[in-house]
């Protein structure tokens, strides 16, 4: 199968876009997706929604396999694990075929010998990430999910109430304990606690209109 990949400049100006200078960490996530495309003969950026990206970190590494693959958070292609590092796991939903895809442990070693002009490491790596052959920057290897991909990416449109706060939850979230149908904050999940003792006033920016 022939891919068709976009070279590496074009997404760098669809990057251009959304940041305001081209870092190391957006080459890398670029390099990430072209060789998903590889490992998975599939022809990338997707316009469909078969491919599905676990990303290991947030922050511009996150962009920039997006721009290769066509896999955003917001088209529900894509999930942060927040592992704190440079990694993804590619998954072909139609063969359920997975890689994780990370930096060899000496690739930025390696970038100083690919740039050696560059004037400090951090540029040394933004010019030889675009050029080093994939063997040397990339260690792809074949995993089994852990998680049900068919849970996290649910059908659309299944929308239930909590009976408790009386918010809405979509995409089959909810938690049922005890014969009630609760959202995860009220099953006692919640990366927050409400103020109750402090109103907001209606002319805050963050009162609900």
């Amino acid at each position: 199968m022939e891919l068709k990949m976009r070279n590496l400049e074009s997404f760098f100006d669809q990057l251009s876009v959304m940041h305001d200078h081209l870092c190391p960490k957006q080459v890398l996530g670029i390099r990430f997706g072209m060789y998903a495309a590889e490992w998975l003969d599939l022809n990338l950026p997707q316009t469909d929604k078969r491919l599905f990206a676990f990303v290991e970190t947030d922050g511009c590494f996150t962009d920039g396999v997006a721009a290769a693959t066509g896999c955003w958070v917001g088209h529900r292609t894509m999930r942060v694990m927040d592992y704190g590092k440079v990694a993804a796991t590619f998954v072909d939903t139609f063969t359920e075929r997975a890689i994780r895809i990370s930096p060899t442990r000496e690739s930025r070693l390696r970038a100083t010998r690919y740039a050696p002009a560059a004037p400090d490491r951090w540029h040394a790596q933004l010019l030889a990430y675009k050029i080093m052959p994939t063997e040397e920057l990339l260690l792809a290897q074949r995993v089994t999910l852990n998680v049900s991909l068919a849970a996290i990416i649910s059908r659309h449109g299944m929308r239930v109430v909590c009976e408790r706060c009386g918010e809405d939850i979509i995409n089959a979230r909810e938690v049922r304990r005890a014969g009630k149908i609760l959202c995860r904050a009220c099953a006692g999940d919640a990366y927050y606690t409400i103020e109750r003792q402090k109103m907001l006033r209606v002319d805050s920016p963050f009162a609900v209109a």
